[in-house]
């Protein structure tokens, strides 16, 4: 291995480790105290970061914070009744998946729900293109985010030879119109693109090869989508092109670096839809009805999960 190799496997090292840091903070953004970080701004010297990671403290301080924002607009979305439908596109790898994850992770899910649809069945392929998205719409008081959407057929079904020439230019000529349907209906319609570099989809791509906690997230259409990179940088220009119109605009999040784009996402969305605390009753704790009659039952010692730890 001469140096230069040895350099590349260097570099590619450490972008696993962090990235398996990254799958940690994960983690910790499930365990941590929900108090932790509802003081408000960063603390000295975290301001601005321009480097190429964000200081984890002042992420996860914002991250809770934007969080509790978003608690508050679940109610709002409740008490008005309002219907938000929510699309995340963006190449494979590009961090959707990482988004909607924090979106959603301290949400009602009978309220803020994930649709994230397989490849059609034979039958749905004779429907109405978009019949098997309207089935997961949202009713009065629901948000539903969109991994993925009916834009699978500007992009991965374009590219991939999934559909025809004829599907493709129909899909065009009726989204618009299907979209701005939705929106007169009373729907709050949003469309996020994630964009990446080439050079990131190619590391991030690298990092699960090499990490088996994430190789299962690499499919045989991730590889090819890899070789056909300038393929999907056009269909995704002529998408947004075609379909950027002024009843549902597309927003594009630079998304280089996954926790500024989480931050950034979260941010804008929150300011998509003006919403106001909504008040509720204080919750009292009733009182526990001790029956002198009642008495607790054994549990038989093989029915408990062994104590591994």
């Amino acid at each position: 291995m001469n140096e230069k190799q040895a350099g590349e496997m260097e570099a590619l090292y450490r972008r696993v480790r962090e990235e398996m840091i990254d799958s940690f903070d994960e983690e910790l953004e499930m365990e941590i105290d929900d108090d932790v970080g509802h003081d408000g701004g960063p603390s000295s010297g975290e301001e601005a970061h321009h480097g190429v990671g964000m200081d984890r403290g002042f992420y996860f301080r914002e991250l809770f914070r934007l969080q509790g924002e978003l608690i508050k607009l679940q109610d709002w979305v409740v008490n008005r009744g309002l219907k938000v439908v929510v699309l995340f596109e963006g190449r494979d790898a590009a961090g959707k998946g990482g988004v909607i994850k924090r979106i959603t992770q301290r949400m009602n899910p009978r309220v803020c729900r994930v649709a994230a649809l397989t490849a059609p069945s034979v039958r749905e392929r004779t429907q109405w293109y978009f019949q098997r998205y309207v089935s997961h719409l949202p009713a009065a008081g629901e948000m539903v985010l969109f991994d993925r959407s009916w834009y699978n057929r500007a992009g991965v079904e374009h590219v991939m030879g999934f559909c025809t020439d004829a599907e493709y230019e129909e899909f065009f000529h009726s989204v618009p119109e299907f979209e701005k349907m939705l929106v007169r209906s009373g729907l709050i319609l949003i469309k996020y693109w994630f964009s990446i570099t080439d050079d990131e989809q190619h590391a991030r791509f690298q990092t699960r090869i090499h990490d088996p906690l994430r190789q299962w997230k690499l499919s045989p259409m991730d590889l090819e989508s890899r070789r056909r990179w300038e393929t999907y940088t056009k269909a995704k220009e002529t998408m947004i092109e075609r379909t950027h119109i002024p009843e549902s605009r597309w927003w594009v999040v630079e998304a280089v670096d996954k926790k500024r784009a989480r931050l950034n996402c979260i941010a804008h969305l929150l300011s998509q839809i003006p919403y106001s605390e909504v008040e509720h009753e204080p919750v009292v704790l009733p009182e526990r009805v001790h029956n002198p009659n009642y008495i607790r039952g054994p549990i038989a010692p093989d029915l408990y999960v062994p104590a591994v730890y």
